[in-house]
């Protein structure tokens, strides 16, 4: 028996048909899928030609939900197949759709990469290692990285970084100098600035620490050291109380200064 379309019904979703061959519904479609193949009330059909319609009906359902998700901002093609792969689109399915993205420039793991870097740019808090991260992340390959991080030159790299690093300056003031000055650097690196890098933006950034901060939290930093080895011998609680405040990075021409008057007081 011949395999006949008798019916094409409108569906309550816009662009979408239930096709019914002789009389009984067969299966849904897509308005761009009738258009390509010409479908109409009355066209015979054979088992392969329903095959070939229903697949690009799958394809075309995956491909309007990827331009769903891509509406929205920019997404890299690991986005996207990992968007359909999450609503159990088959990777064939994902890769034509794909295709179909690629050919109509929707996606472009190049200009992807371009764009963030531009952003990261303007943004100025992350170095080139922080957005390669990101990037390798978003499944964007090494060449594709490369040609975006071009636009992130060395110069431009220690002009974001002596920014963060006003900041991050001012963040950690209440540190000792030497401490507040390895919280910056420790910053620089984990936002992604390399070492060369790091180097230059510390000897371009000046840190004026509050001396009178400093003053004071190094006094009270001392005192409780001091009373903390006051269990101690002399000689065992001076050495223990300069070896913390050592750590915690005071100078010890700062340290001798307060352990004198910590002496001096009798305490």
């Amino acid at each position: 028996m011949s395999k006949v379309i008798s019916k094409i019904e409108t569906q309550k979703r816009k662009g979408r048909y239930n096709v019914y061959v002789n009389d009984k519904y067969a299966f849904p479609i897509s308005e761009s899928v009738m258009i390509k193949f010409r479908v109409f009330k009355g066209m015979e059909l054979t088992d392969d030609l329903i095959a070939e319609l229903t697949k690009a009906d799958e394809v075309s359902k995956a491909y309007n939900r990827a331009l769903d998700y891509i509406a929205s901002q920019l997404r890299s093609e690991k986005e996207v197949s990992d968007k359909l792969l999450g609503i159990d689109i088959s990777p064939e399915v994902i890769e034509q759709v794909l295709k179909k993205l690629r050919e109509q420039n929707f996606v472009d793991d190049t200009n992807y990469a371009e764009s963030y870097v531009h952003t990261q740019v303007r943004l100025e808090t992350k170095g080139p290692r922080t957005i390669t991260t990101h990037l390798r992340q978003k499944g964007i390959g090494e060449i594709d990285i490369e040609k975006g991080l071009q636009d992130y030159p060395e110069e431009v790299q220690v002009e974001n970084g002596l920014k963060l690093g006003q900041k991050l300056a001012k963040r950690y003031e209440k540190n000792p100098l030497s401490m507040m000055n390895q919280k910056i650097r420790q910053g620089l690196m984990s936002n992604g600035f390399g070492g060369d890098v790091v180097t230059q933006i510390m000897s371009e950034l000046e840190v004026k620490p509050d001396m009178d901060k400093q003053a004071e939290l190094l006094q009270k930093q001392g005192e409780k050291s001091w009373h903390h080895f006051r269990g101690e011998r002399e000689r065992t609680r001076i050495m223990k109380t300069k070896q913390a405040l050592f750590r915690k990075g005071f100078t010890m021409e700062d340290i001798n200064g307060l352990i004198e008057k910590l002496i001096s007081s009798g305490d």
